[in-house]
């Protein structure tokens, strides 16, 4: 069987050298044994020379298993200082692998929401945001960390703190990230600028959303709330013409089309914004194209 071909932090590929499954499968359970002992520092001994050896030997399994027991017995022995320190060394280490840094990253942050307090949350946010820092593989885990970083700091009423610290996710270029949380974190920042009332950013960023994606499945809840970011952020610019058609897509939808007396609202704010626009070309199509439509009734009514 050919040896398997691992990759370096630093992008080398490097072929395994030694397989070190069968030492782990020994030594992880003692140092398990040892923590529960309270035996942590031994325990982590045993395991840091077990990692460089497994790291050495281009053993990239291994080493992953190895960097996500660390950090579990410091996490279950609830020694936080030791838990920041080796997250810290390990993704540090010379030709570290980066699968095992992406394990190990994934597992610490689970514990994000299982702090016990909320400066240790904050510390280990911050400890996870350094080390995933300029790491494309990590990238997603890092933007969630953000996103909860800027939930934190809006709670603390520190909006504007919030918006910056999530503008400088740039997630329309992550490859890894699925879309529809690309859309979700994108929507996140048109709401945070809204909130400190930063109107011309909030205009650029909401550039960055294709609208065709909501024709996809399952992206109802998503859609409603794009427009409703946008009608508020042409309220304030004025654009009557532009909130009916917000209005119009909002009408589209199936939860307001399937609900009489929400469907009656939304109608009644397509025409009224569409009265209120100025009249020119588009206007005047969108009062007749709104006119023709079976489902506007009350639109007849009003324009």
């Amino acid at each position: 069987m050919p040896a398997e071909n691992t990759v370096t932090d630093s992008g080398r590929i490097v072929k395994m050298e030694v397989d070190y499954s069968g030492t782990c499968d020994e030594k992880i359970p003692q140092c398990e044994t040892l923590a529960k002992e309270g035996k942590l520092s031994e325990a982590l001994d045993i395991l840091l020379s077990l990692e460089k050896q497994a790291r050495t030997g281009a053993d990239a399994h291994s080493t992953s298993r190895i960097l996500v027991t660390i950090v579990q017995l410091c996490f279950q022995s609830k020694d936080w200082n030791a838990l920041f320190e080796n997250i810290m060394l390990l993704s540090k280490r010379r030709s570290q692998i980066k699968m095992a840094v992406t394990k190990m990253v994934q597992e610490a942050v689970t514990y994000v929401e299982k702090m016990p307090d909320r400066d240790l949350t904050l510390k280990l946010i911050e400890t996870l945001q350094t080390v995933t820092a300029g790491k494309i593989y990590v990238e997603v885990e890092r933007a969630r960390l953000t996103h909860r970083l800027a939930l934190m700091k809006e709670e603390d009423g520190k909006v504007s703190e919030a918006a910056t610290i999530l503008q400088e996710l740039q997630v329309e270029t992550f490859g890894s990230m699925e879309k529809k949380e690309k859309v979700e974190l994108i929507l996140e920042q048109m709401r945070l600028c809204l909130a400190r009332k930063d109107y011309i950013r909030t205009q650029i960023i909401s550039k960055k959303i294709n609208t065709k994606f909501f024709e996809e499945p399952n992206t109802e809840e998503l859609k409603l709330k794009f427009y409703k970011l946008m009608i508020e952020l042409d309220q304030h610019e004025g654009s009557y013409l532009a909130i009916s058609k917000h209005f119009r897509a909002i009408s589209n939808t199936k939860s307001i089309q399937d609900d009489p007396a929400k469907r009656q609202q939304v109608l009644k704010c397509v025409v009224l914004y569409l009265v209120l626009a100025p009249y020119d070309n588009e206007q005047s199509d969108l009062v007749h194209r709104v006119n023709a439509e079976k489902n506007l009734e009350i639109g007849r009514a009003h324009v």
